[in-house]
């Protein structure tokens, strides 16, 4: 069996991503932390046993993408929320 066809590889690269997104918050890692538990997942149910690598990691990017499109999404700051400072910190 190869690696990246073991789901609990794909487990552990998210609990990594989720580690680094806890160290260098934004939702940069999150969304990749998400895609690699989806992918472990699918290995994990044995949907994707058969899968090769290139699709796995095709699987992998799109739902990382989504994930973080959402995540972006829902923690965003509202459109055209912008902080005016009107004072100086001399004054």
């Amino acid at each position: 069996m190869v690696l990246w066809s073991i789901w609990w590889v794909w487990m552990a690269a998210a609990l990594v991503l989720a580690i680094l997104e806890i160290l260098a918050p934004g939702f940069v890692f999150l969304g990749f932390a998400l895609g690699s538990l989806a992918v472990g997942l699918l290995l994990l149910l044995g949907i994707g046993a058969t899968l090769s690598l290139p699709i796995l990691l095709l699987i992998f990017a799109a739902l990382s993408l989504l994930a973080w499109l959402v995540l972006r999404r829902l923690f965003a700051l509202p459109t055209g929320q912008v902080k005016i400072i009107d004072k100086d910190i001399n004054d």
